[in-house]
């Protein structure tokens, strides 16, 4: 498959490509340069971080000290549908 760069470096992945692929706008891809020159893209997912105040941090560090706290309940539901979401 050819494909071309334009003025400003970009490429543009073929619509056959991207729905083979499962690439939605926003997919992330990461770049890597093998031996010889040839390159690698590679679909991968990207979490948003997630911020805690500091009550949170504490309960945090009290659940993994003492493996008897649970995890918040929002937080647990975040980590579960993480991936679910692409924006």
């Amino acid at each position: 498959m050819l494909i071309t760069v334009d003025k400003r470096g970009s490429i543009n992945l073929p619509a056959s490509l991207r729905r083979q692929l499962g690439l939605v706008a926003g997919a992330c891809l990461d770049l890597s340069v093998a031996d010889g020159g040839g390159f690698i893209l590679q679909p991968v997912a990207v979490y948003p971080a997630v911020h805690l105040n500091e009550q949170g941090l504490a309960k945090l560090k009290e659940a993994r000290e003492s493996a008897t706290t649970a995890m918040p309940v929002w937080l647990t539901d975040e980590m579960a549908h993480a991936e679910t979401d692409p924006d």
